[in-house]
């Protein structure tokens, strides 16, 4: 039971803070909202768009404050993606063929099918590049909305929603990095590429400053953020590049510790002067418990509360804002737009989940979670059209320079995702075992 406990323990901690954090993220959301439809409106763009600048000696970078939230703090957001991909892959719901094929099968279905619709809907258009929108899956509020349900719902179920969200994410981050670069600078590609590697050296090399990584990993996000391939993808890879397992063994590490540990107690029962001083001896007993730790475990315990309490949110608060009113779609291309968004959210999302995984438990290429049924599939599958972060971020990308059909997708991915949410629990109330 304990081997149990402490493998799950990552993943029930994810759960729950991804669960709680939804709240912080809806109520930033309805702030962004009523303040882009409030007499402060032009203040607060004003607000998003005013110049912050880093300057150290001859380098300066300058960024609009909303930039800096989008390509900075969502880099962190994204390392954290990285990490739970990383884990996923290596010791998680994707670490086995067996396992990983249900969830793979349904986050392809679930991003080829909107993305499909949308292209239909939009075939040769100018709001054509805005095919990648309805792609994405928003795992604080599926989450949150799943949990909801309390223990109606099969442990299997809730391990499928994460486990497709994570190779969402993937697909998202890998859409983005091919399709939503305009121009690639070599130079500054290479740059970034060789401060991967010497990350990757200074792993193998048994390098355990984390103040040495995260000087590198900002060389590196610099290096991307003037490659032309968009920042955020330089934390993906980061978090992949992060050990899953702990840098030393942890049995040697242990002794190592317990050792210190007697050493410092008997310096302090004896009052003796000779040796290393007690709070010295301390601080190093505390390193080695960190170092028990992998450093995936240990950066994923200290990034992902940040990131959902405070990234998101302000994220939120930078992108939600949309006004509402008559001329936001007035433009036939702008109704087009929020309407193929909403409904590559909306249909798209849960007919290509459920089709797909099903189609693979029927080919014998997967097997569906116990307890779970296609009723189930298809309830999970639309909140899996509630796309809010990740869609909000491809909005950004994709129709740069065209505020009318930002707006015009943002009401698309806002709409899509509150109605996706009320009836994936509508279908799933209907369908999953009153107690359980």
């Amino acid at each position: 039971m304990g081997l149990a406990n402490r493998i799950t323990a990552p993943l029930r901690r994810f759960l729950a803070i991804e669960a709680a954090s939804s709240i912080l993220l809806l109520a930033a959301t309805l702030i962004a909202l009523a303040v882009a439809n409030s007499p402060w409106r032009e203040g607060w763009e004003h607000f998003w768009h005013q110049r912050v600048a880093i300057e150290a000696g001859r380098f300066e970078l300058a960024l609009s404050l909303g930039h800096w939230v989008n390509d900075g703090l969502m880099a962190v957001f994204f390392f954290v993606v990285g990490l739970e991909i990383k884990r996923e892959l290596t010791i998680g719901e994707l670490a086995s063929r067996q396992r990983a094929m249900l969830p793979v099968f349904g986050a392809l279905g679930g991003m080829l099918v909107p993305a499909g619709l949308y292209l239909l809907l939009q075939p040769g258009s100018a709001a054509a590049s805005g095919w990648g929108i309805p792609m994405a899956t928003d795992i604080a509020f599926a989450v949150a909305a799943l949990a909801l349900l309390g223990p109606r719902v099969a442990p299997g179920l809730k391990v499928f929603l994460l486990a497709l969200a994570i190779v969402d994410d993937l697909g998202a981050v890998t859409v983005i990095a091919l399709f939503y670069t305009d121009e690639i600078r070599l130079a500054a590609l290479g740059l970034a590429a060789l401060g991967l590697g010497v990350a990757y050296g200074m792993l193998r090399a048994g390098v355990r400053s984390y103040p040495a990584y995260l000087a590198v990993g900002t060389l590196v996000w610099l290096a991307t953020l003037g490659s032309g391939i968009h920042a955020t993808v330089a934390g993906v890879l980061l978090g992949l590049l992060t050990p899953v397992h702990a840098l030393d063994e942890r049995t040697t590490l242990i002794e190592r510790m317990q050792g210190r540990a007697r050493e410092a107690l008997d310096r302090i029962g004896s009052g003796g002067s000779q040796g290393a001083a007690p709070d010295v001896l301390l601080e190093e007993v505390r390193e080695l418990a960190r170092e028990a730790q992998s450093p995936l475990e240990y950066l994923t315990h200290r990034l992902h509360p940040f990131v959902a309490f405070f990234v998101m949110p302000v994220f939120a608060l930078a992108n939600a804002g949309v006004t509402l009113e008559a001329g936001t779609l007035g433009d036939p291309s702008a109704r087009g737009v929020a309407f193929a968004v909403a409904l590559g959210l909306l249909v798209g999302k849960p007919v290509g989940i459920a089709l797909f995984t099903l189609g693979a438990v029927r080919l014998g290429l997967a097997r569906l979670p116990s307890g779970v049924g296609a009723g189930a599939l298809l309830g999970v599958g639309l909140l899996g059209g509630v796309g809010f972060t990740m869609a909000l971020f491809i909005t950004a990308l994709a129709f740069a320079g065209a505020p009318q059909l930002v707006g015009a997708a943002k009401l698309g991915v806002l709409g899509a995702s509150l109605l996706a949410c009320l009836g994936g629990l509508g279908l799933l109330a209907r369908v999953l075992p009153q107690s359980r």
